[in-house]
């Protein structure tokens, strides 16, 4: 049996500004710029768009490492959901600890309801322990306490009288409405760290890593039996370039995919919006066309 090509998704420009990667326009973009991507890739076949999480960083140190700008992804992907159909709504990531998991039951299961079943919940145990001491939260127990976060939400996202019994989280009897509308939301696990890989193996249903070479990448999935459907979301190690240099992103794409991945998180050196909606059209009609086959 052949394998599938990989499916195309977005790395959504505008809400997080990254140093050396985002483009001076994005700086002052708007919302409804915002949603005319949104739309673009809804329209094209775009497989999800990403939002992330980061509720205050460090302003000297995170400046020139994870840039300063997150948009709060509720209520981005809220907003985009009422102007989009099919593309799904992916938080990219969430940080675990900072939310009870009834807290991200309720929230982002309205968000599953409003959107008509199109979110994708991408979590992570999260890495910046300044933020977790602004928050009061415990740091060093993250990964454990994450563990029984997962665990937790899968006995919840799905169900209106959610009860879980865990070593650091345990509800019944409580009521939780609306929930989710799909009988499964898809969880996948951030990170950048063979751990994150065997966390997403065991408790989810999908690798989406940062910050890990193609090579690595290869080399740790190498390690693991996936169940069918397990989603593998690699960035390309390059910025693609379908409009002037179609030959190069095929090689790209497939190399990308050749590499593990089962859906390619596109990314583009852009000039402005008009250009990064150019891009959107142009790598869709190179996909079409068995671009990452």
């Amino acid at each position: 049996m052949s394998t599938p090509p990989a499916k195309l998704s977005v790395s959504t420009p505008v809400v997080i500004t990254m140093p050396q990667l985002s483009a001076a326009w994005e700086q002052d973009a708007s919302i409804e710029e915002l949603a005319q991507i949104a739309e673009t890739a809804d329209r094209l076949g775009y497989h999800h768009l990403t939002c992330s999480e980061h509720i205050a960083l460090p302003a000297v140190l995170e400046q020139q490492h994870r840039g300063t700008r997150y948009w709060d992804p509720l209520a981005t992907l809220g907003y985009l959901a009422a102007r989009t159909q099919r593309i799904r709504l992916a938080t990219n990531v969430l940080v675990l600890a900072y939310h009870h998991p009834l807290e991200i039951a309720k929230r982002y299961g309205t968000l599953d309801k409003v959107s008509n079943g199109r979110l994708i919940l991408g979590v992570g145990v999260g890495s910046l322990e300044e933020e977790f001491d602004l928050l009061g939260v415990p740091y060093d127990d993250r990964g454990p306490r994450g563990d029984d976060a997962l665990r937790a939400l899968r006995a919840s996202l799905s169900v209106p009288e959610p009860a879980y019994h865990g070593e650091f989280y345990s509800f019944d009897g409580m009521i939780v409405n609306p929930c989710a509308v799909q009988d499964h939301v898809p969880i996948w696990i951030g990170g950048r760290t063979l751990r994150s890989l065997r966390r997403a193996a065991t408790l989810a249903d999908g690798w989406a890593p940062f910050n890990v070479t193609l090579q690595q990448a290869r080399e740790w999935l190498g390690r693991f039996e996936f169940p069918d459907g397990f989603e593998v979301v690699l960035p390309p190690p390059a910025p693609l370039d379908p409009i002037n240099d179609p030959e190069r992103t095929r090689e790209i794409l497939a190399d990308t995919a050749a590499h593990g991945a089962t859906i390619i998180s596109a990314w583009f050196r852009h000039k402005s919006l008009q250009h990064y909606l150019e891009n959107l059209q142009a790598l869709a009609e190179l996909h079409l066309a068995g671009g990452s086959a």
